[in-house]
């Protein structure tokens, strides 16, 4: 009988990379991974505040927001037929209606300031939002704010009047915009506290869509102007990047703690320098880098007092 030729043995086989990145990936510490989500999601959302800007030169800026937030109502009804009708009962009909009525006119705000002013100051001011916390948390919930956070308020308020210059020859009202825009950015913030007490984040989402994009349009038929097909495209990618971007950095704080990625989303005000150079040719001045500087370094200060209290149980 013809002895049987030795066969070679078999060589274990090669992970395939796409099995190999996820699993690295989990590896990855809680913090680290949320601190990628939340950087990646800044990127998209200045991506998207740089299309509005873009598309604000030849569009009503209620046409843009209109599209804005219809992507956003439109991209969670297949969560909710998912999760069943059931989801977007709520018992606080109200409290949604005020909080998408005071994100719309936060956006609203944000929008016009995008289109008439610089993007970085624009986004620069929109992180003054933990500043107006500390005062509506002072004037409306009688909150005791304690002399080194005052003073570092009132620094970081500071570093808005570098940005505005509102008592020079180079401000611009429409940085009052921007400016209203954080305050109800606040408020906005406020509101979504009081709702997740007894809601789920997807009832919050729904609403806060459908309430926004009734709100946007009686506006935006009235100022309606047909966009090319380009204009719709960009239009459309505006909506996706804000819903893709905002979800990126929901997940990342959710996966990470706040003290340690939210300090990461403040890489948005670098973006906005860039993409502010490159795209706008809009070369920030000393003010403007000085005023960033300010309400970073105050803001940052704010939000881990806040969390080392928290994490103190005071």
């Amino acid at each position: 009988m013809p002895e049987t030729p030795d066969l070679p043995e078999p060589t274990p086989s090669r992970t395939p990379l796409f099995r190999a990145l996820p699993a690295a990936w989990a590896k990855l510490p809680a913090n680290v991974r949320g601190a990628v989500f939340v950087t990646l999601g800044g990127f998209l959302l200045i991506l998207m505040a740089s299309l509005v800007k873009h598309l604000g030169k030849s569009l009503p800026a209620f046409e843009v927001l209109f599209v804005r937030f219809l992507a956003g109502l439109i991209v969670i009804l297949p969560l909710v037929w998912r999760m069943g009708i059931k989801i977007v009962h709520t018992r606080k009909i109200y409290l949604h209606a005020t909080r998408g009525f005071v994100g719309f006119i936060g956006n609203m705000l944000f929008f016009f300031a995008l289109i008439h002013i610089s993007l970085a100051d624009t986004v620069t001011i929109q992180f003054s939002r933990p500043l107006f916390m500390i005062v509506i948390a002072t004037l409306f919930f009688g909150e005791v704010v304690g002399l080194k956070r005052g003073i570092a308020t009132l620094v970081g308020f500071g570093g808005i009047l570098m940005i505005t210059k509102p008592f020079g020859e180079g401000f611009d009202p429409w940085a009052l915009s921007a400016l209203g825009g954080a305050f109800f950015g606040s408020m906005v913030v406020l509101t979504v506290k009081l709702l997740s007490r007894t809601e789920q984040t997807v009832t919050i989402m729904f609403y806060f869509g459908l309430f926004t994009t009734m709100y946007t349009f009686i506006p935006a038929m009235l100022t309606w102007q047909t966009p090319t097909w380009i204009e719709l495209a960009l239009l459309i990618l505006t909506g996706t990047l804000g819903i893709i971007g905002q979800g990126l950095f929901t997940h990342g704080v959710g996966l990470g703690e706040i003290s340690f990625v939210i300090p990461f989303d403040y890489l948005r005000i670098v973006y906005s320098f860039l993409l502010g150079i490159i795209w706008f040719t809009e070369v920030p001045g000393f003010w403007s880098f000085s005023g960033a500087a300010v309400i970073i370094g105050s803001s940052v200060y704010l939000l881990r007092t806040e969390n080392r209290k928290k994490a103190e149980g005071i």
